[in-house]
């Protein structure tokens, strides 16, 4: 993979992520705990030995630009190793990236000076692990010149991303963008192949459409005009994607033990995190027994930069009526930091520095880093933005009517709380 260059789009405004966007673009958005979502895409890139990279941020960047400062300087550039922040430099005329193909035309001069044979381009926004040598290896046996990573998506739900019409070997016949009657799977009537947002690019084939072709966006505007003179292939994901993992379990005698397997359970995982709904149900896959996407492997680790803060603590205190009552967390990721002084927090992600006061509950919820829950608080189904407090006693996530009075609330029920809110 030495000759593969990444290009990580991470200037998306996160407009269906407000208010949690307020002050931070989508990639810097908090995710399980102690990462940011763009640290997900940046992990696949250095478990599969991808170690050129370039990060293209845009909006609302200060977050996200510190954060790779700090915890992402793990390359070495004797060994031709990097990654760099790319901002908008108006190389190319007095405007800001318009899309991902004018992102990357605004910045063809750095990337032909690498030299690369074939360029990956991802988004920085999404949950997944992925195998890009996999990818990379598929690309070439095809001898393709474009490939897209597609995840087979009910047709029902295909209408809300761009469908791929494809052949009996996968070739790619059409595009639609958000249809409202998508074309089906070949033999598959009732599936789709949704694009995921990821792409590579024989380099030389890349660089010359860029030049040839001034429109802002593959998926819209490049892409759908070449496939007569071009030969684009879909990667089905979940058939293809394999991430070798160790999974560890209790044996008969009750002690911990480990089992290799060749294809984790969450190699075919794949969430686009566009709204605040998705973003929920991306972080409460990670909580449970066996979640959905695991944070916990061993050869595929997600990395990032861990704050320093000192260890989880809970505590056992009294209760109004005399009683103990102990700090728990059940089934839940909790940060360091956090302490737990006679509350209970199930089902939860708590973040950094998070204090969860006695008698207070939280159920499936988001907290993110610097929230204090006071007594006797009951919060559910809740993300709970940085730097809240919310007063002792308060109840959210219970009665709909006065939290959509007072808060943001998804359609599906899901409140969001800011510490403006609050006052």
């Amino acid at each position: 993979m030495k000759n593969v260059l990444a290009l990580i789009m991470a200037g998306g405004k996160g407009e269906r992520l407000m208010p949690l966007t307020q002050s931070r673009s989508k990639p810097a958005i908090p995710f399980g705990g102690i990462y940011l979502l763009a640290d997900l895409s940046l992990s696949n890139c250095i478990n599969s030995e991808v170690f050129r990279i370039l990060v293209l941020p845009q909006y609302k960047s200060q977050t996200l630009i510190q954060h790779l400062e700090t915890g992402w300087g793990i390359f070495s550039p004797a060994l031709g190793h990097f990654l760099r922040i790319v901002p908008p430099q108006m190389m190319r005329g007095a405007q800001w990236y318009q899309g991902t193909a004018d992102s990357i035309r605004q910045n063809l001069e750095m990337i032909e000076s690498e030299k690369p044979s074939h360029l990956l381009v991802l988004s920085a926004d999404h949950v997944y692990k992925m195998d890009y040598s996999l990818f990379k290896k598929y690309h070439e046996q095809r001898k393709a010149d474009v490939s897209i990573a597609v995840i087979e998506t009910a047709k029902s739900q295909a209408r809300e991303y761009g469908v791929l019409q494809v052949d009996s070997n996968f070739q790619v016949t059409g595009f639609q963008e958000k249809p409202k009657n998508p074309a089906t799977i070949p033999g598959q009537p009732d599936l789709c192949l949704a694009s995921m947002g990821i792409y590579l690019f024989s380099a030389d084939v890349l660089i010359d459409l860029l030049k040839k072709d001034e429109r802002p966006d593959f998926g819209k505007d490049i892409l759908p005009n070449i496939l007569k003179t071009h030969k684009i292939m879909a990667y089905p994901y979940r058939r293809e994607n394999h991430i070798e993992e160790v999974v560890f379990f209790t044996d008969a005698e009750g002690s911990r033990a480990e089992l290799p397997v060749e294809v984790a359970h969450d190699s075919g995982y794949w969430r686009d995190v566009g709204n605040l709904d998705a973003y929920w149900n991306a972080n409460m896959d990670l909580c449970g027994l066996e979640p959905f996407f695991n944070l916990y492997g061993v050869r595929w680790p997600m990395r990032t930069y861990q704050r320093q803060y000192p260890p989880v603590k809970t505590l056992s205190v009294v209760g109004e009526d005399g009683r103990p009552l102990h700090g728990l967390a059940q089934d839940s990721l909790v940060s360091p930091g956090s302490i737990i002084g006679g509350g209970l927090a199930r089902n939860s992600v708590l973040s950094y520095n998070v204090s969860v006061h006695r008698g207070a509950t939280v159920d499936e919820s988001v907290i993110m880093e610097n929230v204090d829950i006071g007594r006797y608080c009951k919060i559910k189904k809740t993300i709970v933005a940085e730097g809240a407090k919310i007063p002792a006693r308060t109840e959210i996530g219970y009665n709909p009517t006065e939290d959509r009075r007072r808060f943001t609330m998804t359609s599906r029920g899901i409140v969001v709380v800011t510490k403006n809110d609050l006052g």
